[in-house]
């Protein structure tokens, strides 16, 4: 018996156009300020599910505001260049300046 590939509809995550963001997050909480960078394909939704302590654990217990984001036509490019912006600590710490200017 050979079973047969399922039929890909509409709402299909394979037919949605492929995209990414990269964020970078800044929080001065407790403990002083704090940067997280992580990729998403909606910011809004994951900049909410980091507040409610819902997304990675080493943002739960803080207030986190969306610093920067940059989209990209895939998400292997975003996910790419999320591996790179971690390991830039300038830029990092760069985009935490304006966190305490404001």
């Amino acid at each position: 018996m050979t079973e047969e590939p399922e039929e890909k509809t509409e709402d299909s995550t394979e037919n949605s156009p492929e995209f990414g963001y990269v964020y970078l997050l800044g929080s001065d909480g407790p403990g002083g300020v704090r940067s997280y960078v992580g990729w998403t394909i909606d910011l809004d939704k994951r900049l909410s599910a980091h507040n409610t302590g819902k997304g990675a654990r080493s943002t739960r217990g803080r207030v986190w505001r969306l610093l920067y984001a940059e989209q990209y036509t895939t998400r292997t490019e975003a996910q790419s260049r999320e591996w790179h912006l971690k390991k830039d600590r300038a830029f990092r710490r760069t985009v935490l300046l304006s966190l305490r200017s404001v």
